[in-house]
């Protein structure tokens, strides 16, 4: 008996990530910032793109490589989809209809299961959206839902037997993904956990990526799955209705993304870093990847504006800014305090903020060590970043 999801959703539920009772103070104020402003910077939804720095070697690119249109079981044509990445500043998205689950059939029936992609591509031209044919594989448990993107024909994915499509997606040099391995629908205690099924799809190279995010959800046990297995991590929309309508964009939202780090803004370098591994997921307020992926990420979005000392004394005024759509959460692991600030620093998105350094003597040079909460590498693991500020130059 095959399992499909059910996509009506009444309300939309959040997420909470839990921090140590020491950061606490520091998590409501960062809700007040983004209750008042979104992103630090973009509060209507005409300013609303999804924004982050390259990264050294590699353009960051935000992709959304699952979604659905009443070509199986969402609610809108691919054109709303396209016009929507269009206003999110998407780089790339794929239309992944479900193969098995067609419940519009009565209304809609279409035998070409690559339909909603030519829609799409049509609908995309004279824009700079790359529009990437994908499928859902809908199954009951195992293998569950399972996408596949880059494929060449989506028709020839429709056989019974679950291996078998593994392969072809293999055969058309497709990028095969699992999709919401915590889904309640399917793993009522919400943990992902391997099958021996998926164990021989991972061995036989047929699956290479795992959803760590997907709508509203993130799961610790589906990032474990990934760095134990060296799946590529990704975080999806898994849109049916509207995007703003799910994610509140005008009050602030945003739709989950993976953020791949490419050689080049072409389909052909999206698909060579998802096979690379190079990403990362945006959900919410936090950003959770590999830290080789992560870390350069974090260094990128972060720059010394200046760095000077007051005519009299030893508090280093530093201007640090931050060019990410993140408010990243800083714990600061130095010898050194603020004067302003206690030991857990804001950044809000797309401002400067300025910490006021305590080192006691005048310095030529400073090394300021954080830990970013809201950065994850592994369950529980955040990684550490250093910004070098040289006094008065301002360079980091």
């Amino acid at each position: 008996m095959v399992l499909y999801r059910n996509v009506m959703r009444v309300s939309t539920k959040t997420t909470i990530y839990t921090l140590p009772m020491k950061y606490l103070l520091s998590t409501l104020t960062l809700f007040l910032i983004l209750s008042t402003s979104v992103n630090g910077q973009h509060t209507h939804p005409g300013d609303r793109p999804i924004v982050f720095p390259d990264v050294p070697g590699y353009l960051t690119l935000s992709v959304d490589l699952h979604m659905h249109t009443v070509f199986s079981d969402g609610s809108v044509w691919p054109n709303i989809r396209v016009q929507e990445a269009i206003r999110d500043g998407i780089d790339a998205i794929s239309n992944t209809e479900h193969l098995e689950y067609q419940p519009h059939q009565d209304d809609i029936p279409h035998p070409d299961r690559n339909r909603a992609h030519d829609v799409a591509t049509a609908s995309a031209e004279g824009s700079d959206l790359m529009v990437i044919r994908g499928a859902e594989i809908t199954r009951s448990m195992p293998p569950g839902h399972n996408n596949a993107v880059f494929i060449e024909d989506a028709n020839k994915l429709l056989m019974e037997d679950a291996m078998e499509v593994f392969m072809e997606v293999q055969r058309q040099g497709g990028f095969a993904f699992w999709d919401h391995p915590n889904w309640t629908a399917q793993r009522p205690d919400g943990i992902a956990t391997l099958t021996d099924m998926h164990r021989e799809l991972i061995e036989k190279d047929l699956l290479h990526g795992i959803e760590v995010v997907n709508h509203t959800t993130y799961s610790d046990e589906a990032l474990t799955i990934a760095l134990e297995n060296d799946l590529t991590i990704l975080g999806t929309s898994d849109i049916h209705g509207l995007v703003d309508w799910d994610y509140e964009v005008a009050q602030g939202g945003h739709r989950p993304v993976t953020l791949v780090f490419a050689t080049a803004r072409t389909p052909e370098a999206i698909k060579d870093a998802l096979f690379a591994g190079r990403t990362v997921a945006y959900f919410q307020n936090m950003v959770v990847g590999k830290e080789e992926n992560l870390v350069p990420l974090l260094d990128a979005s972060l720059n010394v504006l200046s760095a000077e000392y007051g005519e009299n004394d030893s508090v280093l005024s530093v201007q640090l800014e931050n060019t990410s759509d993140v408010s990243y959460i800083l714990d600061d692991q130095t010898e050194y305090t603020f004067h302003q600030h206690a030991d857990v620093v804001i950044l809000e998105a797309h401002k400067t903020t300025e910490l006021q350094v305590k080192t006691i003597e005048r310095l030529d040079s400073v090394e300021l060590v954080f830990e970013v909460l809201n950065a994850i590498t592994a369950p529980d693991t955040h990684p550490m970043i250093t910004i070098n500020v040289d006094v008065n130059t301002g360079e980091e």
